[in-house]
């Protein structure tokens, strides 16, 4: 794992497809955060979903952060160089018998008698956590959570708490697929990277008590977090590649730059939406205020940005 130095942030795309605003408005958090305190910022590409990755996204993504004018530290991370990392630390939470395999379908979770809703899914009511059924094999990795809540103090959000056992249940390392989940990929390179804060946005605050367990299982070191409110389309949908979000305008690099930074709460000048993209950039580090940021979790725009 990399040593920690005294700021360490990133900016973590998925390649789905093309970035926009609300991807924009998590890289301008993160990287002001970072840069307005002689931190590092550093991009990584997570592109361990397969399924959903689109070709060419990737550089699609590394093309339009240089064309907003980000300068990242370092290569990027590409997490599909990652996987013989991720098997090596669920071969040792197997060992250490953190992890067990999980036969369940989502069907039979859904049947079961108790659950609750977490992430628009269901918590795990542990059918597997004391063997597989006869004749079943697994088609999952779970976690072992234990009968506590998960609490931290976001620096944005206030304390957040989450009891694991109720509310999400033994989550999943390695899917049904085969392919790791998006929470062991997360904690195991943030590691790795040595990351000191995380900033990112709202949509991801349910995950964090997850990623927390995991770090404590593990013995990682737990970041800092600040969740940045996520824009909303005006039916109050997150703006997402589902929800057809439209592509960054290169062509508008400072306009959406202003935008972006006004609805992160920073007092920009009315003038500032028509000067070079260099200018924006140079006003935004010489007058960021964390303070400034809206502390809601999500902020319906008038338009799709």
């Amino acid at each position: 794992m990399s040593e920690p130095t005294a700021y360490r942030g990133r900016f973590a795309p998925s390649p789905t497809g093309p970035l926009h605003f609300g991807s924009l408005v998590a890289a301008v958090g993160s990287y002001l955060d970072a840069r307005t305190q002689g931190g590092e910022w550093l991009v990584r590409m997570e592109d361990v979903d397969t399924p959903r990755n689109q070709p060419g996204a990737a550089d699609d993504i590394l093309r339009t952060l240089e064309a907003f004018g980000f300068a990242w530290d370092g290569p990027v991370l590409w997490q599909s160089t990652r996987l013989a990392a991720y098997g090596e630390v669920l071969e040792t939470l197997k060992r250490s018998g953190q992890v067990y395999g999980c036969a369940c379908s989502r069907k039979e979770i859904a049947d079961s008698a108790t659950h609750a809703a977490i992430d628009g899914g269901l918590a795990y009511p542990g059918l597997c956590r004391g063997g597989l059924p006869a004749g079943r094999e697994a088609r999952a990795w779970r976690l072992r959570v234990d009968d506590r809540e998960i609490a931290f103090d976001d620096r944005l959000q206030g304390r957040i708490a989450q009891h694991l056992a109720h509310d999400v249940g033994d989550f999943v390392l390695r899917r049904a697929d085969g392919l790791f989940a998006y929470q062991l990929a997360v904690v195991v390179d943030d590691a790795w990277q040595g990351m000191t804060d995380i900033v990112r946005g709202a949509d991801l605050l349910a995950s964090t008590p997850r990623q927390i367990w995991l770090q404590r299982c593990l013995g990682y070191p737990t970041p800092r977090y600040a969740h940045l409110p996520v824009a909303a389309n005006p039916a109050g949908e997150k703006l997402s590649k589902q929800t057809r979000a439209a592509a960054l305008d290169v062509a508008q690099a400072p306009a959406l730059l202003v935008q972006a930074l006004s609805f992160l709460g920073q007092a920009v000048p009315a003038a500032l939406c028509r000067a070079p993209l260099a200018e924006v950039w140079a006003w935004a580090l010489a007058h960021w205020s964390f303070a400034a940021i809206p502390r809601q979790p999500r902020i319906m725009l008038d338009s799709a940005g």
